[in-house]
């Protein structure tokens, strides 16, 4: 696996001047990002699949060990406040529980068992979107996961590091970015992790977007839990709406938060007309608000 191969350019790193061993770190990072381009028409297509089994009410389910599990978890845990994704609607599948996200727990990774497992406790289905990480592409509690998953018609997306591996096989959305060796062999917390959490940045951003969360760029569907995000909510409503700060304010407070809501408010709808037209429009602003616009015409 090229993850784990050694290389001889780095063979007397330890013994480098400080800013000559982060120089080689940083150019690893960047070429790890680089490594993810190629990959962009696979994140796509597994995304446009995955909103259309999520509209249908299914969840995303990240899949991973050690430092790739950690990542999934990171990714997952900041869509509720950003995008205001149901926090039901996730699960988190690490090997060794969910104490090795703090914690190693070793040969977790090797269990099948567990994989298996992990997918029928949470009764795993058609309408869920399973993403199974591994930088080697061969952890087995990983691919047992997406096994099962596959066996009970759910979408899988296998993201890996090293080309020919077996999570892409068994995976129906093979995602892989060749990040090669590392500059300190096999740590994969360097080079791979970067190129996974881009993958992952990547792919539950689009599927935020294809699910309506996103207009003109901004977070519509946040969740405004402090006075910093109380006030970007104000700011977007006058942004969309050419509105006063006055307005906005008004329309966020009779929305009960909800910027979608005093969106349309702030365009003159009652509380009653905007939540109509979006249940209407199954929470799309854009479509609420050509609608709308047609009905006050």
């Amino acid at each position: 696996m090229a993850t784990e191969h050694f290389s001889k350019r780095f063979q007397d790193l330890d013994t480098w001047p400080s800013l000559d061993v982060l120089s080689a770190f940083y150019e690893g990072q960047l070429s790890a990002v680089a490594a993810v381009r190629t990959a962009l028409p696979a994140i796509a297509a597994a995304a446009e699949e995955a909103a259309l089994r999520l509209r249908r009410g299914g969840r995303l389910v990240y899949a991973g060990a050690g430092t790739s599990g950690r990542i999934g978890v990171q990714d997952g845990t900041e869509l509720p406040p950003t995008f205001n994704w149901p926090d039901d609607k996730v699960v988190y599948l690490i090997a060794g529980g969910q104490g090795a996200i703090m914690k190693a727990v070793e040969n977790a990774e090797d269990s099948v068992e567990d994989g298996i497992a992990g997918i029928r406790d949470n009764d795993i289905g058609p309408n869920d979107v399973v993403i199974g990480v591994a930088a080697s592409g061969r952890t087995p509690f990983t691919i047992a996961a997406l096994k099962e998953a596959a066996l009970r018609g759910a979408q899988t997306i296998g993201i890996s590091n090293n080309p020919d591996a077996s999570i892409l096989d068994v995976s129906s959305h093979p995602i892989l970015a060749d990040t090669g060796e590392e500059v300190i062999a096999g740590s994969t917390r360097m080079k791979a992790g970067t190129a996974q959490k881009v993958i992952l940045n990547l792919l539950s951003t689009l599927i935020m977007v294809r699910l309506d969360r996103v207009y003109r760029g901004l977070m519509v569907s946040m969740r405004a839990t402090n006075a910093k995000l109380r006030r970007r909510s104000e700011i977007m409503v006058q942004q969309i709406t050419d509105c006063s700060d006055p307005e906005a304010a008004s329309a966020i407070s009779q929305s009960g938060g909800d910027l979608k809501t005093a969106v349309l408010i702030a365009m003159g709808a009652t509380l009653t007309e905007a939540q109509d037209a979006l249940e209407r429009k199954h929470g799309n602003l854009r479509a609420a608000l050509a609608d709308f616009s047609n009905v006050t015409k």
